[in-house]
């Protein structure tokens, strides 16, 4: 059943900034509703000492799999029904403990069987403006505007992202069967002002699938964008160790607050 997620929540309403008057709206809500979204994930593993300059701060330590080998996300979201309009967003995600020592193993197990998944944005792209000033003056996130399109064709679903023509990455996946899912907690740490933040997002997968098949999914790299350069130094793993399937999802970003304030 649809908009389960958003029962027994409150939504506070704010009006819209005066300096934004190109976002299109007198007003706006925390925590932000996604009503019907899709997505694709693949997670692989890349080099922990290469990842770790891209932390900014010293708090936040890479969620290792195996000792030097750690974790990151990387996530193709369709919303085709929000509170901010519909839209596309790309996440690359370092997956971290954050104040706490990692365990290699032990530390990913435990947020597994936690449902509850800390992670620290790297880039995270979106196709409109409304949704870059929002997470960028609100939150810190480090967005920006660029090209996100999804195709679905012969089984299969692909994003493609990509910056004034410049491909940066390419992400395809099996459609696969589908069942309903888990309802899974991520608590991202955005950095506004030089101060770290925390900001949650809860999602829950209406239609889910997920595979450890390498053949399943893939994931292609560009050439001549700055983020591609940075890809390929971190030394990511040639296949996905988790690829994801959300053919239907709801969600809830929730407003960012202070880590004391936890």
């Amino acid at each position: 059943m649809s908009g389960e997620l958003f029962r027994g929540v409150k939504q506070f309403e704010f009006p819209s900034p005066a300096d934004a008057p190109r976002l299109g709206k007198d007003s706006y809500r925390i925590p932000v509703y996604y009503y019907d979204n899709s997505s694709l994930t693949v997670i692989h593993t890349a080099s922990t000492a290469r990842i770790r300059p891209y932390l900014p701060d010293p708090r936040m330590h890479p969620l290792e799999l195996t000792p030097g080998r750690s974790l990151v996300a990387f996530t193709a979201f369709e919303y085709r029904k929000t509170d901010i309009d519909p839209y596309n967003e790309f996440s690359i995600a370092i997956l971290i403990n954050f104040d706490k020592a990692v365990i290699p193993g032990l530390s990913v197990l435990r947020q597994l069987l936690s449902n509850v998944f800390h992670a620290h944005v790297w880039h995270l792209p979106v196709t409109t403006e409304i949704a870059r000033y929002g997470g960028v003056e609100l939150y810190g996130y480090p967005k920006f505007v660029a090209d996100i399109a999804f195709t679905r064709a012969s089984g299969h679903a692909e994003c493609a992202l990509s910056e004034n023509g410049r491909l940066i990455l390419r992400l395809r996946g099996r459609e696969l069967p589908t069942r309903p899912g888990k309802t899974v907690r991520f608590k991202t740490y955005p950095v506004k002002d030089g101060i770290t933040l925390c900001g949650n997002v809860y999602t829950r997968h209406v239609r889910f699938a997920e595979s450890r098949r390498g053949a399943d999914s893939s994931l292609t790299i560009g050439t001549d964008h700055p983020i591609c350069a940075e890809l390929r130094g971190i030394e990511l793993g040639e296949k996905a160790l988790v690829y994801q399937y959300s053919a239907e999802n709801e969600a809830i970003l929730f407003g960012p607050h202070n880590l004391i304030d936890d």
